[in-house]
Formats: structure tokens, C-alpha cells, sequence
């Protein structure tokens, strides 16, 4: 079995190879970086390099199309007119055989599809690289949409993506500065993202979830799920029909379809899925995009999906304010929050690049801003100084692209800064909400007492390193003022969580004791002094924390 998949790897490596070498890419796979483009080819193509790559990955084959589409969210990785060819990146597959699809159906579902549909049209309504969709009827006369996993690709992208892998190291290895476009780290990413829309049980659970956080929401429709009829081969869901959102703005559709509403609706959703909810639709170019009139949008392949946790949300909102504000020094703390900034890197220059950026577009009203170009060039910044985007923030960006290139199509006019602007708002009001600020307080309180309880046993760890002579200290100081003040506060914080701490045990045991003396509402006066004290220095240093903030 190793033998034949040895084989068969190396015969899709040779199939790769002449694929590079006749669009005149030999250079990508060769040792000494010399073109090895075919006599034939050579000097004849008009097609520019990102064409060649785009037409390259297309004839390779339903993995090299979706790595293609993967990297056309990374503009952090490729140059611009590489992402503007990958973006229209053609998914060319035809659908397979109806007698395929309904062999899977019985294998998966234990029943043919004519033991488990009244009817079932062998015509796909849909066919991409992964699967294919079919129009259904249940028994009791609900419309499903069939979704089935092309036969043998799971082995076809196993077997790609060792390759990849090969590749990405040799590129990361051996040509001239491969290292920086991280190609391993891309195949890797790669990688996580097709296993996951390969299993459409995890799927189905994406759709579960859209419909929970949209339940309130009319105007947006998620399909039910038939779970009894899913399994991470086949998903039936419910069939609801429309039209791409991108074509109501066509004149046929003028009397059916609202496109100003659609394109707010549209921003609105995406909005909250980000910086309300956390979980967003990571995919939402108009083939995944219905509409129903005359301005309902329907959801459909939630394969590919974004997380956010709070903190991001809320640093990620700060970092939209920063933008809108042209704050360029508080722009470079959101990357530090936000772990954009990982590594050493030239703090001042960063920060007079973004600021002389922000300059250019004093006097534009922010209406007019185009927020995808201005996007570009903060991560052309971020790109020359070697910062990289987390994965599931390049996510988010792409998705705002998408919305806001769709809704912009629909209505020229469309804000997307004016539609976050409530949004944002509300992530800092909840923040500060006496309940979350209790529950961060708890917690910093917790991590400060479990720090004192570890702090001797560590200290004495340390010292016999010392004695020992196995530990090293070594010292780079790049603004010594900034870090000898980050000291100061960092000993100040610990010293104050102490106190706090102290103060909050100390009124505790009063509480306990229950002992004799003055009495406030039937509590021990000096137990309730010590908690609303502790309580007053904890409000006063989140206060000290917004304001650096």
C-alpha cells in the first residue's frame, strides 16, 4: 500500500511539474532557479505571471484551485496583482455521474436515494472542485438540497498536499528568500481549512450555528438541517431558492428586489457575525449569497468559517477606531494586542510609515473612503517591516472585502465604516458593563494570588540555576525608557494586586469571624470598608488600563 501511494505521488509530481514547466513556472521546482520553460512556449505566451499561475492551478485540478482561492486571501503573502488574479480563480470541475452520487447517498445513508426520496433530480443544481448539489423532495413534501462529496477526492488532496508540502519546503529551504512568503505556514493553513470543508458534518454544525445567532433576524434566512439524513459525506438541508445577491441590481429585477437594502443588510450581517458574534461566513462571494425579494439573504456553503474571542473583538474594534482616526501610535498598539507584531521590530519607522499613509487621506470624508484600497496599503506597511497576519484575521479582512465589493455593486454609497460604527460601540459599552468588569477583576485577582503562591517556589528554582551556574541572562536593549517604564508599571500592577488581594482576604475573615464592633446594614463595618476600598482600587486601575488604552 506505501509503495502504491509512493507511486502514485510520484507520478502526480511529475504531472505538476510538466503543468509548471508549460506555463513557463519550471523556475518554482528548479534547483538553480533557471527557467525550464518548453521550446514550445518559450517567448510565445502573452499571458503576464499571475495569469500563468491562475491557468497553472486551474489545470491541476480541484486542490490546486482551492490553494489558489486560499491565497487570494493573503495579501499579506503575495503581491497585489497576484490576489486580484487569484480572486477570479475559475472552480472549471464538471459534476460526475448521478449513479456516483446515489451510490455514496446509499452507502452513507444505508438507503438509495429512491428509498429515502419521493424524488430526487440526478441533474446537479450545483457542481464545484469538492461536491455537487441535488434538488430533492422528502416523503412529507419538504424540498431538500442534496450536498455530496465528490468521490475520491480526499484521496486526490492527500496526495496534492504531500506535494504542496515538498514544495513549501524546498521554497522555504533553497530559493532565495522563500522564507519570507512562509510557505510552509500557508500549506499548513491550507491544509486545516480543505479537511474542514471536506466534512460536511461540520458543516451542518456551522449552519446550526448561523441560525441560532440570526434567529431574531427576519431578513436573514439559514437553511435547516435534516440531520438524520448527514452524515461528513452528504448534507441535506433545506432547499430555499433565489437568486445570486450580486444579480438583483440587474434592470429584469428592478420591481422585485430592493439592491439598497440587500447591500445594507448584507454589511449589517457581516458586522454582527464579526463584532458581535465571533463565528462569521469566511466565504461570502455571491454564489454563496441568495436573495430572496424582496431583500431576505439566504446563507448557504458555510464550509469555510471564521472564530474570534472577545479580546479580538474588542482590540479588533480598536483597531477600526485607530484606522478612522489616523491614530498611527495606537494603530501599532492594536498590532501588538492583536499579535500582529510578534518579533522585534523598528517601532518609529513603522509608525512614520503609517502616519505619512494616514496623511494622504486627510480631507476625504470617510463615506468616500475606499476601504479595501486603504486596507491594501496598511498591509503593504505590514508586509515591508515582516509582521504577518493571524489566519483568522486575514479571514475577517477578506470577508469585509467581499461584503463591501458586493454591496458596493448593489449601492454605490454603501458605508461600511458608518455600519460598524454601532457595532463598535457596543463592544465598548459591554466592556465596560459592571458584570464583565467584575468577571475580568475575579480574574485578575486569581492570576495575581496563584502568581504570590508560585512565586517562592519559582524564585527558588531560579536561585539554584544560579548557584548552579545554568543560567544565562542576555541583554538587547532597544528603548531602554520604554521598557525601564514597562517595568515600573508591570511591579506597580503586581504590588497593587497584592494589596488587593490582602484587603479582599482580609475583610473575608472579618466577614467569618462575624466579630463584635460597629455594624453597616447588619455586616461587619470594617469588612464592608475593606471590600468597597478593594473595589475602588480596582475601578481606579481598569480606569488607569483604559486610559493607556
Amino acid at each position: 500500500m506505501m509503495h502504491f501511494k509512493n507511486l502514485e505521488k510520484l507520478k502526480r509530481t511529475r504531472q505538476i511539474i510538466g503543468v509548471l514547466t508549460k506555463y513557463g513556472l519550471g523556475y518554482l521546482i528548479d534547483r538553480q532557479r533557471r527557467s525550464i520553460s518548453s521550446t514550445g512556449n518559450k517567448g510565445k505566451s502573452t499571458l503576464n505571471a499571475p495569469e500563468k499561475l491562475c491557468r497553472a492551478l486551474e489545470e491541476l485540478g480541484p486542490t490546486f484551485v482551492k490553494f489558489g482561492q486560499i491565497l487570494s486571501t493573503r495579501p499579506d503573502f503575495l503581491p497585489p496583482e497576484f490576489i486580484k488574479e487569484l480572486e477570479r480563480l475559475q472552480d472549471n470541475t464538471p459534476p460526475f455521474e448521478a449513479s456516483a452520487a446515489q451510490q455514496i447517498i446509499e452507502k452513507e445513508l444505508g438507503k438509495s436515494s429512491y428509498g429515502i426520496f419521493r424524488d430526487f433530480d440526478p441533474v446537479p443544481v450545483a457542481a464545484a472542485s469538492l461536491s455537487q448539489v441535488h434538488k430533492a423532495i422528502l416523503p412529507n413534501g419538504d424540498k431538500v438540497a442534496v450536498k455530496i462529496r465528490r468521490p475520491g477526492i480526499r484521496q486526490i488532496i492527500d496526495t496534492d498536499l504531500a506535494i504542496l508540502e515538498d514544495l513549501a519546503q524546498f521554497a522555504e529551504n533553497r530559493l532565495h528568500n522563500g522564507w519570507i512568503y512562509r510557505p510552509r505556514l500557508m500549506v499548513e493553513e491550507y491544509r486545516k481549512s480543505i479537511r474542514k470543508e471536506l466534512d460536511f458534518a461540520r458543516e451542518a454544525q456551522n449552519f446550526e450555528k448561523f441560525r441560532m445567532n440570526f434567529r431574531d433576524v427576519e431578513h436573514i434566512r439559514v437553511p435547516k438541517v435534516y440531520w438524520e439524513l448527514t452524515t461528513s459525506a452528504v448534507l441535506t438541508m433545506e432547499f430555499i431558492d433565489g437568486i445570486k445577491i450580486n444579480e438583483t441590481a440587474q434592470e429584469k429585477y428592478r420591481d422585485v428586489y430592493d439592491p439598497h437594502k440587500i447591500a445594507i443588510r448584507g454589511a449589517e450581517a457581516i458586522m454582527k457575525q464579526i463584532l458581535e458574534d465571533g463565528f462569521f461566513h469566511a466565504d461570502p462571494h455571491p454564489a454563496n449569497l441568495f436573495v430572496m425579494p424582496p431583500a431576505d439573504i439566504i446563507m448557504l456553503d458555510v464550509g469555510m468559517t471564521g472564530y474570534l474571542d472577545k479580546n479580538t473583538r474588542f482590540y479588533g474594534a480598536k483597531l477600526l477606531q485607530a484606522l478612522v482616526n489616523r491614530d498611527a501610535e495606537s494603530t501599532l498598539n492594536r498590532f501588538e494586542d492583536l499579535k500582529i507584531i510578534i518579533r522585534d521590530v523598528d517601532r518609529g519607522l513603522l509608525r512614520q510609515e503609517l502616519a505619512e499613509l494616514f496623511d494622504s487621506y486627510l480631507g476625504i470624508p470617510l463615506g468616500s473612503l475606499d476601504i479595501s484600497k486603504a486596507g491594501q496599503e496598511v498591509i503593504g506597511i505590514m508586509i515591508r517591516h515582516n509582521l504577518t497576519l493571524p489566519p483568522n484575521l486575514v479571514l475577517m479582512i477578506k470577508a469585509l472585502s467581499m461584503i463591501e465589493s458586493t454591496g458596493k455593486e448593489l449601492y454605490p454609497d454603501l458605508d461600511m465604516l458608518e455600519i460598524a460604527r454601532p457595532f463598535v460601540r457596543k463592544i465598548s459599552i459591554k466592556r465596560l458593563d459592571p458584570g464583565e468588569i467584575l468577571k475580568r477583576s475575579s480574574t485578575m485577582i486569581q492570576e495575581s494570588a496563584e502568581l504570590i503562591e508560585r512565586l517562592p517556589e519559582d524564585m527558588n528554582i531560579i536561585l539554584n540555576k544560579v548557584r548552579e551556574g545554568k543560567l544565562k541572562f542576555v541583554f538587547e536593549l532597544h528603548e531602554a525608557d520604554k521598557l525601564r517604564r514597562s517595568i515600573a508599571s508591570a511591579g506597580h500592577q503586581i504590588s497593587l494586586s497584592i494589596l488587593i488581594a490582602a484587603i479582599i482576604i482580609g475583610s473575608s475573615v472579618i466577614f467569618a469571624l462575624q466579630a463584635n464592633g460597629p455594624l453597616i446594614l447588619g455586616y461587619p463595618a470594617f469588612g464592608v470598608a475593606g471590600f468597597s476600598l478593594a473595589l475602588i482600587l480596582i475601578l481606579l486601575y481598569l480606569w488607569s488600563v483604559i486610559k493607556k488604552r
